[in-house]
């Protein structure tokens, strides 16, 4: 009879994330996430396989939270201009309040990978087609609710704005917040 676990997957994840989101995936060694975590490492690599099944589960948990707070901000009464510039500084503001911002973790990703690891570079990419698409959606309801230009194509607008989500993230840590809602705004006139 094997030993029984005495972690909480869920929180070992979320520290796992925390951890893979400060440091980067390639730079956090498994003795960084056995002390992040409380666990030790022989019982990290039994519980997920190895440190890549933990990012990869690390990841999933971020991506869901991307998608809740998506979706409050987008659902919010006011139009496509006011709940993007919301939602986008709320994520630049995170980063701005930290003493050591961290951006994204999907954009830090991305520029570790480097295109070395397919599977990776498709799930990312996954991620970022969903948020463009959640962004184009909420264009299109501007659209229709006559908030947004009519012949603007929302899902060309929505890839600017993503990029510009990605930029901000990375810019918020060097950047002030004066220069980071500027951008957020002029970035917001397409619409």
């Amino acid at each position: 009879m094997g030993r029984s676990r005495n972690f909480e997957t869920d929180s070992v994840v979320e520290r796992a994330m925390d951890m893979f989101w400060t440091n980067g995936y390639t730079a956090t060694s498994p003795a960084q996430l056995a002390e992040a975590t409380g666990v030790g490492k022989g019982s990290l690599y039994h519980a997920f396989g190895s440190k890549r099944e933990l990012f990869d589960r690390a990841l999933t948990r971020y991506e869901a939270r991307a998608v809740e707070v998506t979706d409050e901000f987008f659902t919010q009464p006011g139009t496509a201009r006011e709940c993007l510039s919301a939602f986008l500084r709320y994520l630049a503001d995170r980063d701005l309040m930290r003493e050591y911002p961290r951006g994204c973790l999907v954009v830090t990703a991305i520029v570790e990978q480097d295109g070395h690891d397919a599977e990776m570079i498709g799930r990312l990419r996954r991620i970022q087609q969903d948020m463009i698409t959640r962004i184009a959606e909420r264009i299109e309801k501007g659209r229709r609710d006559g908030d947004v230009r009519a012949d603007l194509d929302s899902l060309t607008a929505a890839e600017f704005i993503l990029n510009t989500l990605y930029g901000v993230r990375v810019l918020s840590k060097t950047a002030d917040t004066a220069l980071v809602h500027r951008i957020i705004d002029t970035a917001l006139t397409v619409l």
